[in-house]
């Protein structure tokens, strides 16, 4: 029996049993985004060292798992639309602890691949764009209060789960973290089914041809294109940055302990950057916040083409950490925004596919610029352009009607 009511059109955030909601479904993102995303960056040195595997072996395991996340993004998103989200996010989070528990029996390359295939499906109906789905469905008059809660705890994920999955390396080994980690997701399973509200067959029956025709006006609209070529160029950039600043930054001559240092500091900004958000979001629309915080990224790149040095990576993680933290809430508000509440969970998936897609590309993109010119002065000039590319597109995008 769901703790909220069902008839999910008509709620709003008024009363303790609707935050229960939305701060139940918080915690399970913390805890997906932290065992199924980030903790893999964890666990690749204990398996490089004990399988002998090499970093590259293993790294191409999670860009399978971006890859068909992406794929199922779209689909995850149709269900959503037409059955609500309480059942796949409990299956997929029953099928996160699963995998999980098989991940800590691992013992051949190719079963790694389809294990991390698998887990990219799980991703696909687990993390933000599924949540935001449920949000936007169940709170359709404040689906962006709900929305920044969900992004204000889940930015905590990887403060919170990398020193813990590491903490457990250190005493109970990489295997049985794993066990860990999976008990953790049938936590993630339990808040899904007990609190997200379930979908009536009758209003099943009302969304279907509701939600295609809501799907085919926004797909007929120049807005939803831009959308998709913003998203999928910052998606380039942030795998980018994610995994080429710390060579990046050690070839500008920087010490391993000042690269982490800066580092470091774009998580906190991120979750500053969402808090920024909840404040000025009480004066401008997303439109013009979304549209400042763009335009932060090509000034946050410009500073990497500067000389290295521990004051311009401060620089580079203050002006790339809080518009991080603002974009995550506004990719997830915008949508309904401009193209209504229907369907939101398939178009917010026809967005993410390509986004994903790049996501799961980008480092081996900017890897073979690299390669081919031997320093990272092209991968910083191709991730200006593609900065650029997004704020041109998102202001092409925001600038038009509303639906």
């Amino acid at each position: 029996m769901s703790a909220i009511a069902t008839p999910a059109a008509g709620l709003d955030l008024r009363g303790r049993r609707a935050w229960t909601l939305v701060w139940g479904v918080s915690v399970a993102q913390l805890i997906s985004w932290g065992t199924l995303y980030y903790g893999f960056a964890v666990l690749v040195v204990p398996m490089e060292r004990e399988l002998g595997w090499s970093r590259t072996d293993l790294n191409a395991a999670l860009s399978i798992g971006l890859l068909t996340s992406g794929l199922c993004a779209f689909s995850a998103g149709v269900w959503i639309d037409r059955n609500g989200a309480r059942g796949l996010m409990t299956v997929t989070s029953l099928a996160g602890a699963a995998l999980l528990a098989a991940w800590s029996w691992i013992g051949a390359l190719w079963a790694f691949y389809a294990l991390w295939a698998l887990i990219g499906v799980a991703m696909a109906g687990t993390l933000y764009e599924p949540s935001f789905a449920a949000m936007t469905r169940t709170f359709p008059r404040d689906f962006r209060r709900a929305i920044t809660a969900i992004t204000l705890v889940g930015g905590f994920a990887s403060t919170v789960f990398i020193p813990l999955i590491q903490f457990l390396i250190e005493r109970i080994g990489w295997r049985d973290a794993l066990l860990v980690m999976a008990a953790c997701n049938l936590l993630c399973a339990l808040l899904h089914w007990v609190l997200i509200p379930p979908v009536a067959i009758t209003e099943r029956t009302h969304n279907v041809p509701r939600d295609r025709a809501a799907l085919r006006a926004a797909l007929r609209r120049p807005a939803f294109w831009s959308l998709a070529v913003c998203f999928t160029a910052l998606s380039l950039v942030f795998t980018a940055v994610g995994f080429h600043l710390v060579p990046l930054m050690l070839e500008g001559g920087l010490s391993m302990e000042t690269i982490v240092g800066g580092y470091a500091v774009i998580g906190p900004l991120q979750v500053a950057g969402r808090l920024l958000f909840v404040w000025l979001s009480r004066r401008f629309s997303t439109r013009l916040i979304g549209t400042g915080s763009f335009a932060l990224y090509p000034v946050a790149i410009a500073v990497l083409l500067l000389p290295a040095s521990a004051l311009s990576l401060v620089a580079f993680a203050i002006l790339y950490g809080l518009p991080n933290g603002i974009v995550t809430i506004v990719r997830g508000t915008i949508v309904p925004e401009l193209f209504g509440p229907a369907a939101y969970g398939a178009i917010s998936g026809a967005l993410s596919t390509p986004s994903i897609l790049a996501r799961a590309a980008g480092p081996l993109v900017m890897a073979l610029i690299w390669s081919a010119v031997g320093n990272y002065s092209a991968v910083v000039w191709t991730l200006l352009a593609l900065s650029l590319v997004a704020v041109a597109f998102w202001v092409a995008a925001v600038s038009g009607p509303r639906s």
